[in-house]
């Protein structure tokens, strides 16, 4: 079976950047600037399922992609979370929390204005963060 993104994923986020594992995505989500990293292998739920060398791999993107967010928009914080309660294929999110934004200090789940961004505001941000790589 070829690898396919979950529908739910395709429908919630914007292509960044394909690196050596994952396939990076934008949440088209305003709010905040919500990054997620798709291993492209099938069938995989959690980290552990990955062989070791993908999950070495994996840990360098996290790492990678944590060091361009927090470059392209100083956040307060970064959250990174692989949770995979409602999309089962296996996926890391990285979000830049500030102070005061819409959901601090909670989680960002249910606590979220989902508007998308603009054309012109998502193209800023994807621009900003390409540059950091």
């Amino acid at each position: 079976m070829a690898f396919e993104l979950h529908p739910q994923i395709v429908a919630d986020t914007v292509p960044v950047k394909e690196l050596e594992l994952s396939s990076l995505r934008l949440m088209n989500v305003a709010a905040l600037p919500w990054l997620v990293l798709i291993p492209r292998r099938d069938a995989l739920r959690e980290i552990i399922d990955l062989g070791e060398n993908d999950q070495a791999t994996l840990w360098k993107e996290i790492a990678q992609v944590s060091r361009a967010l927090s470059a392209a928009v100083n956040p307060t914080k970064l959250n990174v979370a692989a949770l995979g309660n409602v999309v089962p294929q296996l996926h890391v999110h990285v979000i830049a929390r500030f102070e005061g934004d819409p959901a601090w200090p909670k989680p960002v789940w249910g606590n979220l204005p989902m508007a998308p961004y603009t054309d012109e505001s998502r193209e800023a941000l994807l621009q900003n963060l390409l540059s950091r790589f």
